[in-house]
């Protein structure tokens, strides 16, 4: 075991926070987690990219990055190829690496931070695919029953970025390995957001998931900014759900307010971006801690702001939606 005490975890997370843990270390394999869990009594965090998180404070406890790398095709019929991938892997490089293969999926997903075993935890979801729609089953290590388990769709209860591992199993399965069940004859998604604009300003005349997943790369570079350049986690909140009856109201009183049908057509989901803009946060900033100016549903890091003061910022946008709008924003983000 190599394990290190009192490191930074700055350059693991993408909101660039300047927390510590008290000790730390990674594992390539279950093996390398099972003898690092014999170290600790307490449950350790586990980190994938960092890409969802928010770091409020030090980590006392055993900080544990998971490295489980590779991707092998491990089945195929005559319509899908069945790919499993580690969940260590980083989420972009698995998308092109369907792409060379022209496995069709996920090309909407493109560009997403973070690792493949984050992506079912938090069903991501962009462009109008989400994980659920792609995903076949995973492994994971159960913490309490020392045992490898394998979850199948159902198992999992995906739901708007949720899934079972943020609810009852919070903290206490490690996603080993992720199967996705791909398209060797893709359906094209390119009725959500500006997909289409985006493909003709390209001049793609032969759609291909290629060509799709540039047009989103595209997308997301012009709207959202680089954690490299900027810290953020992407989208801070959640697209809140209200019924109809809620809806109607609002559209009433606010003719220009953003929403769309949920999945059933018994409820309306609501831009939580437009909400945000409209309270006048887009754009403002509090020392290093702000509200991005081009999307709103973004807070980010511009150098040397504390999680604390990032999270009090969004608590102030969360107080400001309801009071205008009736209507309470849940975080996207895991807060630390």
């Amino acid at each position: 075991m190599n394990i290190t005490e009192n490191i930074s975890l700055q350059a693991i997370n993408t909101f660039g926070i300047d927390v510590r843990a008290r000790y730390f270390s990674a594992f390539a394999s279950l093996e390398e987690l099972v003898e690092l869990l014999d170290f600790s009594p307490a449950a350790p965090l586990i980190l994938g990219g960092g890409s969802n998180v928010l770091f409020t404070g030090d980590v006392e406890g055993l900080v544990l990055k998971n490295e489980i790398k590779g991707i092998e095709l491990v089945f195929e019929d005559e319509e899908y190829c069945y790919v499993k991938a580690g969940a260590g892997e980083v989420w972009h490089t698995f998308v092109l690496h369907c792409l060379e293969r022209d496995m069709g999926g996920v090309e909407n997903l493109s560009l997403i931070p973070g690792s493949v075993g984050a992506a079912p935890m938090q069903n991501i979801g962009a462009y109008g695919v989400e994980i659920k729609d792609v995903f076949h089953e995973l492994e994971a290590y159960d913490l309490v029953d020392q045992k490898v388990y394998t979850f199948t769709l159902n198992d999992c209860a995906f739901g708007y970025r949720e899934s079972i591992f943020k609810r009852e199993y919070k903290n206490r399965c490690v996603i080993l390995n992720v199967t996705f069940r791909l398209r060797k004859r893709p359906v094209f998604h390119t009725e959500y957001g500006a997909i289409r604009e985006e493909l003709d300003r390209m001049g793609v005349r032969e759609l291909s998931i290629k060509a799709i997943s540039q047009a989103v790369i595209n997308i997301r570079q012009s709207k959202l900014p680089d954690p490299a350049v900027i810290g953020n986690a992407g989208s801070f909140f959640k697209n809140p759900t209200v019924s109809n009856d809620k809806w109607a109201a609002l559209k009433a009183e606010y003719p220009g307010i953003v929403g769309y049908p949920a999945a059933d057509g018994a409820a309306t989901k609501l831009a939580a971006g437009w909400m945000i803009e409209q309270c006048g946060w887009k754009g403002v900033r509090r020392g290093d801690a702000g509200c991005h100016a081009k999307q709103a549903l973004v807070l980010v890091n511009y150098g040397q702001a504390r999680g604390e003061e990032i999270y009090n910022l969004s608590e102030e946008i969360l107080q400001s939606v309801e009071r205008k709008f009736g209507v309470r924003l849940e975080r996207e983000v895991n807060i630390l």
